[in-house]
């Protein structure tokens, strides 16, 4: 049986009414999903979308079960204020961050075999005095982890970025050498132990228009890109680049590669997104956990009116189960 913890994410957001729709859907074989988050708000949320769920404590002492069909297990972490749909309280950030590191540690203990986790917003977070700039980030803090990689997955699309959640103006500054070789390595490495490529083909992205052009439009692709691209080939990493962003995602491209490492997080997104949206997953990489994710944010104008969709988080769950199956 695979085991996932499921983190309900921003309580004011979509991230309850994407959870409970899945108890109400067919549930993939040999999979137990435990929600993380407010037992009380969930089954407040379930009765204003006349969900018909029943609820039962998850209980960590006890060996995991199937729970019946339309039932959902909770492992409560208490909000301190009440919740209302699409009126998010930054007082309840630090339970809800709480609530995330239960299944991390669950995932670290052997409790679980993977983390997947609902929106969260990062202005509410900040708003209540704690520093967040993603769940990326806090998870590589949390582990301990020097580095890690944000990768979007939409079908055969694999997005993977450089930066993550930085004002464009910082991007070129956070860029290194020994970051993207580490970057790379990271990418290659789970590429091949996760996803089951035996030699990963990777493009990578060029910072500037046209990469550069030769240094006329900037000389990141000099006196970065190329000397972490050509440091990782002597590894046996299989790299193009650095390609210009504009035509690196043209469909009859994409078909030489199993991935694309974007330098920023808006020169790579958008086109997965365009292409995949809703059915979209994120993964991080270089964890010592399997972490997937939706690929959409809190949508607080569709929490509680029965609207949202469902369908990144499916997609997520399945991500993760896959990844677990293939690592065992």
């Amino acid at each position: 049986m695979i085991r996932l913890a499921l983190n309900v994410g921003e309580p004011a957001g979509i991230g309850p009414d994407i959870c409970l729709d899945l108890v109400r859907l067919p549930s993939l074989p040999n999979v137990e999903i435990t929600l993380i988050g407010d037992a009380d708000m969930l089954a407040a949320r379930a009765a204003a979308l006349e969900l018909p769920v029943r609820f039962e404590v998850f209980d960590p002492t006890q060996v995991p079960s199937l729970a019946a069909p339309g039932c959902a297990r909770v492992w409560p972490v208490r909000l301190p204020r009440p919740v209302q749909p699409g009126r998010p309280e930054p007082a309840n950030a630090r339970a809800v961050l709480d609530g995330l590191d239960r299944g991390v540690d669950g995932c670290l203990a052997g409790r679980f075999d993977a983390l997947v986790t609902a929106p969260l917003d990062k202005g509410v977070i900040c708003d209540s005095g704690i520093r967040f700039s993603g769940h990326t980030e806090y998870l590589a803090a949390r582990v301990a982890c020097p580095q890690v990689v944000m990768m979007l997955v939409a079908g055969q699309l694999r997005v993977a970025l450089a930066t993550t959640h930085l004002p464009l103006r910082d991007v070129a500054e956070a860029l290194s050498i020994d970051g993207l070789i580490g970057t790379l390595r990271i990418l290659n490495h789970d590429l091949h132990r996760r996803f089951g490529l035996k030699r990963p083909r990777i493009a990578v992205c060029g910072l500037n228009p046209h990469a550069g052009e030769r240094g006329y439009l900037g000389r990141e692709e000099i006196d970065l890109i190329e000397p972490a691209i050509a440091a990782a080939r002597a590894e046996g990493l299989d790299l193009t680049g650095p390609l210009p962003a504009d035509t690196v995602f043209t469909p009859e491209r994409l078909t030489r590669f199993d991935a694309v490492l974007a330098m920023y997080h808006d020169q790579g997104l958008p086109v997965l997104k365009y292409a995949g949206f809703g059915q979209a997953v994120n993964v991080t990489l270089g964890l010592p956990i399997i972490r997937t994710s939706v690929d959409h944010g809190t949508a607080y104008d569709l929490a509680g009116s029965g609207r949202a969709d469902s369908g990144s988080l499916r997609a997520a769950i399945a991500l993760a189960a896959s990844l677990v199956a293939g690592h065992e």
